[in-house]
């Protein structure tokens, strides 16, 4: 009976790595196929490409925090962004700092583009992977918890061009943590402890025009964010989410009041909507957490739009309409719930399709100015499985916040698109930091062709989806509106 024992689970141990050889794993890819001159040398690029890649997959950028590793932030998101990776096909970027504690936020090197910083060496490995992969240059986002979160409001501040949106647990304003930064990892340089401690204040005005002398001369599309933060964070200070709040409803050309406010995971949760009604900044106050404060992995799925397989970007595609998206009904696990289309405006965005809204589901029919059909797409089912906070103890020699991503229990029901309430759209290009232009993004280039192709894609869809739906009303009595 022992010697049984002993047999099955050595062949149980020989088929988990005979699996493991076959399955993805995140590899390095060394810097001198990815990086170019001045680059940072403690750098290194990790990517994960899932078996089943998309034909042209999106990018998730996740940047590990303070005294984490690209195997450390791997393994934490493994049964969260790996395996929806899996599932969708995206491409997972995993960045690392070598030997440094934290991610270099501070420098005037990184708060420039392409300044030769740790943002610009982010940068680089997504141009390669854009590039490598036929990946979705208007699909690119990036994620983090503490000084992982930081570099994702970084990145979102610097690289407007490559970014989409991100996800940030527990970090500070972008640009917040140059006060006292010298990048000295011998003195503890990397810390900035004023912005830390919630002591550095700026004005909304202020915040935004640091963000915007980080790219001079950019005028294009302003990326979106979720943040989350603990009220009771000693680490990093909850004082650093009003601060960001600040930065980013300038940044964003938003009202200072949130479009909505509820109570939702903990405690207030606020919502802004740009001139296109989809939602472009949204903040979670977990009341009484700390810095390793619980996020939800369908909520923050959801916003970045990595549960729609083979789409537009959600928030490009509701903005791309003559109108507002629909006003969706929500959806959990993916059941239907009807969404009214957008209504028609004035004039699409430039180099944008005249596709309706999305709504939930099988949304309204509601035509926009163009032509097409306002039904819009509802969310995915959502992701079961663990995902997490980002967890953090205080570093006894610096202050530093080092911590994993300790799971919790996703609901797996799916949550419905923050964009969908109806608007008008804001057709110009101006440095406004309206989120409603799309004239361009990502190395340089055009997506009009690209945007054009979805838009008949989209009409030939939805047209055929019409002809369908007829089909079955005449055949079973049932009436479908129009």
């Amino acid at each position: 009976m022992k010697q049984a024992i002993v047999w099955a689970a050595a062949a149980a141990t020989i088929a988990f790595h005979a699996e493991s050889a076959r399955a993805a794993t995140s590899q390095k890819v060394e810097q001198s196929a990815w990086g170019v001159s001045g680059l940072p040398s403690y750098v290194n690029m990790y990517v994960y490409v899932p078996d089943k890649l998309a034909a042209k997959p999106p990018i998730l950028v996740a940047s590990h925090h303070c005294q984490g590793t690209a195997a450390s932030t791997y393994s934490e998101t493994k049964s969260s962004f790996v395996s929806l990776a899996d599932k969708n096909g995206f491409i997972i970027i995993f960045p690392e700092a070598t030997g440094h504690n934290c991610w270099d936020v501070g420098s005037a090197k990184s708060l420039k583009h392409d300044g030769g910083g740790d943002t610009h060496a982010i940068a680089q490995m997504v141009r390669y992977a854009l590039t490598k992969y036929n990946a979705d240059s208007s699909r690119v986002y990036a994620f983090g918890g503490s000084s992982g979160a930081m570099m994702t409001q970084a990145l979102m501040g610097v690289y407007p061009d490559l970014f989409m949106g991100g996800v940030a647990v527990s970090g500070v304003p972008c640009g917040c943590w140059a006060v006292d930064y010298t990048g000295d990892t011998a003195t503890n340089g990397q810390w900035s402890g004023p912005c830390a401690g919630g002591q550095v204040s700026k004005t909304a005005q202020q915040w935004g025009d640091l963000v915007r002398s980080m790219f001079v001369g950019y005028t294009g599309h302003r990326p979106r964010l979720q943040l989350w933060h603990g009220t009771a964070d000693t680490t990093i200070s909850y004082k650093n989410l009003t601060e960001a709040v600040k930065e980013w409803t300038n940044t964003l050309a938003l009202d200072t009041t949130p479009t909505t406010a509820d109570s939702k995971f903990g405690g207030p949760h606020e919502l802004w909507r740009n001139k296109c009604g989809f939602g472009v900044l949204e903040t979670f106050s977990v009341t009484g957490a700390g810095h390793g404060v619980s996020w939800d992995v369908n909520t923050a799925v959801s916003f970045l739009g990595l549960d729609r397989v083979g789409s537009a970007d959600p928030e490009a595609e509701a903005c791309a309409t003559g109108g507002g998206g629909g006003s969706g009904g929500s959806a959990s696990g993916g059941s239907s719930g009807g969404g009214s289309g957008g209504g028609g405006g004035s004039a699409p965005v430039a180099g944008a399709p005249s596709s309706g809204g999305a709504g939930a589901d099988a949304g309204g029919s509601g035509s926009v100015s163009g032509g097409a059909s306002g039904a819009g797409a509802g969310p995915a089912a959502g992701v079961s499985g663990a995902i997490g906070s980002v967890g953090g103890t205080a570093g006894a020699a610096n202050g530093s916040s080092q911590g994993g991503l300790t799971a919790i229990a996703g609901s797996g029901a799916g949550a419905p698109l923050t964009g969908g309430s109806t608007g008008s759209v804001n057709d110009s290009s101006s440095d406004s930091g309206c989120n409603c232009t799309f004239a361009s993004h990502s190395r340089g280039e055009a997506r009009s062709p690209w945007l054009l192709l979805t838009a008949l894609g989209l009409l030939a869809r939805r047209r055929r989806r019409e002809r369908e739906r007829r089909a079955v009303a005449r055949g079973s009595g049932a009436e479908f509106a129009p």
